[in-house]
């Protein structure tokens, strides 16, 4: 796709270009979010502002311009080409909705250079000051209720200590070696996933679905080689530890529970492999 389509694609959709761009040379377009107030859909064109040619691949985020008309950075910036660039755009719409807001003035939080989600008007500077001073009054009722604790465990060791330990006579009886019945005869499905899908999760022992997962935990597929999928995770996944989460376009039905993707952009089914 030449220039001129990629900037009628991004006009068509309701674009506009910003005079400079404070990271690089390319070209960045935004329009506000068309349901949520103070988020913008930003778009990085991948076209060169000096030589008007295509460099790179178009990116796609969400900024919140918070009261101080400063941009952060709510959802991470997802790369695509330009057969994928609508869709990419509407993903990061819908992720929208994921992004945790701060219980105080309901601005979007987004995660700042030290690694920390915190809320993108700062609205802690206000109220952190009135904490720390009534932090200062229980500083010294803090310290004696340390100190009792600590002599009150003290002495709960020292007790112990004097307690004869109690000789046990009986052995641990061997582990039995686990036999793995019906493990040969396991189920293998696979499905096919395709960069820039919009996925979910789900939760199933064997061929039972347990629980689904839309609605509340999102990702968009960014690569696939293999039977390996790359997912970025725009949504809060607090729900499921990071280990847990689906890696592969396969799996083996078995008597645990286990997780496996769900394609929300498209229809996309898993089929038993031979």
């Amino acid at each position: 796709m030449s220039v001129v389509q990629r900037k009628a694609m991004l006009k068509a959709e309701g674009f506009f270009p910003h005079k400079k761009n404070a990271k690089g040379t390319t070209i960045i377009y935004s329009r506000k979010h068309p349901t949520a107030k103070f988020v913008r859909v930003v778009v990085d064109s991948g076209i060169d502002s000096k030589s008007n040619k295509v460099t790179g691949k178009a990116g796609v985020k969400l900024c919140f311009v918070n009261r101080q008309k400063s941009w952060r950075e709510v959802t991470i910036e997802i790369f695509t080409d330009n057969t994928g660039l609508v869709k990419t755009i509407k993903a990061q719409e819908a992720a929208e909705k994921f992004v945790k807001t701060c219980k105080h003035c309901k601005a979007k939080k987004f995660t700042a250079k030290t690694g920390n989600v915190v809320c993108s008007n700062a609205c802690w500077t206000a109220w952190a000051g009135k904490k720390k001073a009534a932090g200062t009054t229980k500083k010294t009722a803090q310290k004696i209720a340390a100190h009792a604790a600590q002599k009150g465990k003290a002495a709960r060791q020292k007790n112990l200590q004097r307690k004869p330990q109690k000789k046990s006579s009986q052995r641990k009886a061997p582990r039995k070696s686990s036999q793995r019945k019906g493990q040969k005869n396991l189920q293998r499905f696979s499905q096919e996933i395709l960069p820039g899908d919009l996925v979910t999760i789900e939760e199933f022992i064997g061929d039972k679905i347990t629980t689904d997962y839309t609605g509340s935990i999102l990702g968009i597929v960014q690569k696939v080689e293999g039977r390996s999928v790359t997912t970025v995770w725009t949504a809060n996944t607090a729900q499921l530890p990071e280990w847990l989460l689906p890696l592969r376009n396969e799996y083996e039905a078995n008597a645990l529970k286990s997780y496996r993707f769900k394609v929300l952009s498209r229809k996309a089914e898993w089929v038993k492999v031979a």
